[in-house]
């Protein structure tokens, strides 16, 4: 008896970079080229075996990139004053959150207290290597997306956003990265993070959102421990940040620039995908599809990846997997040594469009997401153009570097 597995290839593995120059906003502003694509999957038969609880990931060896198109680091596009926003386009069975008052738009969740809704996302970088100072990071189920992302090398870090929960705590905080300047812009959300290389913060104090940054200041303190290293110790406590909000005159209602579907109920069109595995050659991701619960359960580097506000494993309504062009920025450098640049930051080019996966319900989806202009949030279509639903509750996006070859491999 033999089972099927799914792999999913990405093919735009590498990157060239090109000259820049300043834009206004004080990002780097040259030319693009379309987002790339997540492909169709491809099947291969392969003998079953026992599942290993917990499941475990075996790193495969790293392949030789392919040529890439030229990119460059630019500035993504500003809807102004005089461009309309398009009509959405209402389908039977699926909400769409700008028409409640009494839901999350962020999960499509029913809130208790609407008052929860007129206070400003807020958006915390987290640290995730390694793991044995800063995991279980706590708060992640309490927020409504996350943001997984490679700094450099190989290793990676979250930003998650909060809005509609609020946890005992959240952290550990770490600095933030190129991809910071386009995630607050999303969500009309506030900043909090814990220092930038000299590039990164320079843009991020240059940036359209300047006003509403809390760079380790009200709201976050250290734990005092001894036993890790001390920029692992930083923690938040959102109580707080949002009371910093308030005293900076900046804690109201987000204004979207775009809203999500949702649906309760399945949508058709998808294939089964109990397990999602995500090499990022330094990091290795599983999410495991748990019936039971209708909730993707997930494992890093091959152990439970847990709360640690409760030690319960970490889970996701939806897990969406895109791969936006990923490149190198000349002028930030992340990393000195000897007076020579080690890691140039990355620059994650999350505006346009692309196809992807959405993961919801055990099933695989294949949609095309879309960033048309700054301030409004990813949303997706299916392939034929109309809306595609999210299912109620959390979402985490894997963005996934350019640079790597085959990295996504998914298990029926």
């Amino acid at each position: 008896m033999k089972r099927m597995i799914t792999v999913l290839f990405i093919l735009l593995p590498g990157m060239v970079v090109l000259a820049a120059c300043s834009g206004s906003s004080g990002q780097t502003a040259v030319a693009t080229q379309p987002a790339p694509t997540l492909p169709a999957s491809a099947e291969t038969a392969v003998a079953a075996q026992p599942t290993p609880m917990p499941p475990t990931w075996t790193p495969t060896s790293t392949a030789t990139p392919l040529p890439a198109p030229a990119v460059m680091v630019l500035e993504p596009p500003t809807r102004t004053a005089d461009t309309p926003t398009p009509e959405p386009l209402r389908m039977e069975g699926i909400l769409y959150a700008g028409d409640f008052s009494d839901r999350n738009p962020l999960t499509g969740e029913l809130v208790s207290d609407t008052a929860v809704l007129q206070r400003r996302p807020l958006a915390v970088k987290l640290s995730n290597a390694p793991a044995t100072y800063t995991r279980p990071q706590s708060g992640l189920n309490d927020a409504d997306w996350v943001f997984e992302h490679t700094t450099e090398g190989s290793l990676t870090r979250f930003t998650a956003i909060f809005y509609g929960k609020t946890p005992a705590k959240i952290g550990p905080v770490r600095s933030a990265r190129l991809i910071d300047l386009e995630l607050p812009a999303m969500f009309d959300a506030g900043l909090v993070f814990s220092g930038a290389s000299a590039g990164v913060r320079q843009r991020l104090y240059a940036s359209d959102f300047s006003n509403r940054l809390n760079e380790a200041g009200f709201g976050l303190y250290r734990t005092g421990e001894t036993d890790r290293p001390l920029e692992h110790t930083l923690y938040a406590n959102p109580v707080q940040l949002w009371a910093y909000m308030d005293n900076i005159n900046q804690n109201r209602a987000p204004q979207f620039g775009t809203y999500l579907f949702f649906s309760e109920t399945q949508p058709e069109g998808g294939t089964p995908a109990r397990r999602i595995n995500l090499n990022y050659q330094g990091t290795f991701v599983l999410w495991e599809y748990n019936a039971a619960r209708g909730l993707y359960l997930r494992w890093s580097d091959g152990e439970v990846h847990a709360d640690g506000n409760t030690l319960e494993q970490v889970y996701a309504a939806n897990v969406v997997v895109i791969a936006p062009y990923h490149v190198e920025d000349p002028t930030v450098c992340e990393e000195i040594l000897n007076g020579v640049c080690r890691h140039l930051s990355v620059q994650i080019q999350l505006w346009g469009s692309g196809t992807g996966a959405v993961f919801r319900d055990g099933q695989q989806y294949e949609v095309k997401w879309y960033r048309e202009a700054r301030n409004d949030m990813l949303t997706f279509t299916d392939l034929e153009g109309n809306p595609f639903p999210l299912k109620i509750g959390n979402t985490w996006v894997q963005l996934v570097p350019t640079w790597l070859q085959n990295p996504l491999r998914v298990e029926p």
